[in-house]
């Protein structure tokens, strides 16, 4: 197939960016990639070729009568299915909202789409975005191309797996508790989880209010910095947003490490982490050494409350975002008993998967009257000291290391009968989204799974808040010695022969 698939975005646009032609041609390629291996990957729930072909002939036209390209001028690009692109449907992976087409674009899609991108399909994730393997599905569950029996991570399973096969190279999934990092470290893969209010939310359809985060996926550090350069910056239309400037790519080589303090919290190396992964992260680890950074051992002693106190907190706030789908405004109706509350009702029964009905009763057990302070209350107490602990931590270094998620990519359906076993997978993400900090997961290598196929490990840098850009330059430093990222898994690479 086309050596298109093998260039990250910047080299992709720099060689779209030479003619009309050549243009029209990496869009080709990359459709072409997945009409070849998404039969297997799974990962596209809308395949948007048509659209993809007539915008990429329009930017050519107005590249050859002199257009200035943007900066992802000609760039194919996947978002998630819980993201608004005007006129596409954007069905959460959930049967409620089957057919649902937003009649606008989400402010962070029009800017990737202003910026010269090429959207060609919306992909697969767990529905309403609550889960960890992308099986809390209602349609296709996406598969892992370094393993096809084994999950790509969730909730953004899609987006992950499309990168990772070299169908696109960028994509934009959302992390709530670890959506995108998580399948990032499965998928051996590039993923950053901006500081909360770095990119505008409006046109995501929401999960948890306080803790989403739309976020990139690439193969490259300087992809993911354009990506999230082209997306932050203030909107009016979220009250949440932060009122700064874009997040400016950063120019010429990385610093070096001499002056760079890494914790090394023991919470992320503990109970729970598997062997191999722990290994090569702390290889990860021993290599900034050796480029000169200094590990420093911190404390993050509320650590081990931060899954309960997330699933409190997100489940809260899914049960008030999720009232809406009610059969009334939005997706699918059922008609029940033929009253208003038997319909809304009989919607929702017929409608939710059982992950989200699970959360949904839980946070609106953890609100009612009788139960707030008790459960919900707790858990935003809990949330402060989870902040405070990161906070006390950065008095002492510049950034914080450790593995993203505990485990490999595991086997689909390995854990769908265990949902707490699920939630664990999380365990290492969950408390940077409880404080809202900017955390990226970056592969680092690979360790042997029971079997012996060679899976990816991710090793996740987390900042203080808003500083998006010391995780960048570490990374892009980690990136240039050691390689991190340039392996293909062999579903891809062999289709490069």
């Amino acid at each position: 197939m086309s050596d298109w698939l093998e260039l990250d975005a910047v080299a992709w646009r720099a060689r779209a960016t030479q003619g009309g032609a050549a243009l029209c041609a990496g869009v080709d390629a990359s459709l072409a990639a997945i009409a070849s291996l998404d039969g297997q990957v799974q990962a596209f729930a809308v395949n948007l070729a048509d659209s993809a072909r007539e915008r990429a002939r329009a930017l050519a036209q107005r590249l050859d009568a002199g257009e200035i390209p943007g900066p992802l001028f000609g760039v194919p690009i996947a978002l998630k299915a819980n993201m608004c692109l005007e006129g596409v449907e954007t069905h959460c992976g959930s049967k409620l909202l089957k057919g649902y087409a937003p009649p606008y674009s989400a402010t962070f899609v029009q800017r990737v789409i202003d910026a010269g991108a090429i959207p060609v399909g919306m992909t697969h994730m767990d529905e309403f975005a609550m889960g960890s393997s992308s099986e809390n599905s209602a349609y296709e569950t996406p598969r892992n191309p370094w393993d096809l029996s084994r999950t790509p991570g969730g909730s953004s399973g899609g987006s992950a797996a499309a990168v990772a096969s070299c169908m696109v190279p960028l994509a934009l999934g959302s992390d709530t508790g670890g959506s995108v990092r998580q399948p990032a470290s499965f998928c051996g893969l590039f993923g950053l989880k901006p500081s909360y209010g770095r990119v505008s939310r409006y046109g995501l359809v929401a999960f948890g209010s306080s803790l989403d985060a739309v976020s990139p996926l690439a193969r490259s550090v300087r992809d993911i910095e354009q990506l999230l350069f082209v997306i932050s910056g203030a909107d009016p239309r979220d009250a949440t947003c932060c009122d700064l400037p874009a997040l400016e790519p950063g120019s010429g080589d990385p610093p070096e490490a001499t002056s760079l303090r890494i914790g090394v919290p023991a919470e992320y190396f503990g109970a729970g982490i598997e062997q191999g992964v722990r290994e090569t992260a702390l290889a990860a680890l021993a290599e900034l050494k050796k480029l000169g950074a200094e590990l420093v051992p911190v404390d993050l002693p509320h650590t081990s409350y931060a899954i309960p106190t997330y699933y409190v907190v997100a489940t809260a706030e899914a049960s008030s975002n999720l009232a809406r789908f009610d059969g009334v405004a939005f997706g699918q109706r059922a008609s029940g008993d033929g009253s208003l509350q038997g319909m809304f009702a009989a919607t929702r029964e017929a409608g939710f998967g059982e992950e989200v009905k699970r959360r949904v009763l839980l946070g609106t057990y953890v609100l009612s009257a009788g139960y707030h302070d008790k459960w919900y209350g707790r858990a935003q107490r809990v949330r402060t000291l989870l902040r405070q602990d990161f906070e006390r931590a950065f008095e002492k270094v510049d950034l914080i290391a450790g593995p993203t998620s505990p485990t490999t990519a595991f086997r689909l359906g390995e854990r769908n009968s265990d949902p707490l076993a699920m939630y664990q997978a999380d365990a290492c993400t969950v408390p940077t989204s409880l404080a809202g900090l900017p955390a990226m997961s970056l592969p680092v290598g690979f360790t042997a799974a029971a079997d012996g196929t060679q899976l990816p490990v991710g090793l996740q840098l987390i900042a203080p808040a808003l500083e998006e850009a010391r995780i960048l330059r570490l990374a892009a430093l980690l990136e240039r010695a050691t390689g991190a990222g340039s392996q293909r898994p062999p579903l891809a690479a062999g289709e490069f022969s």
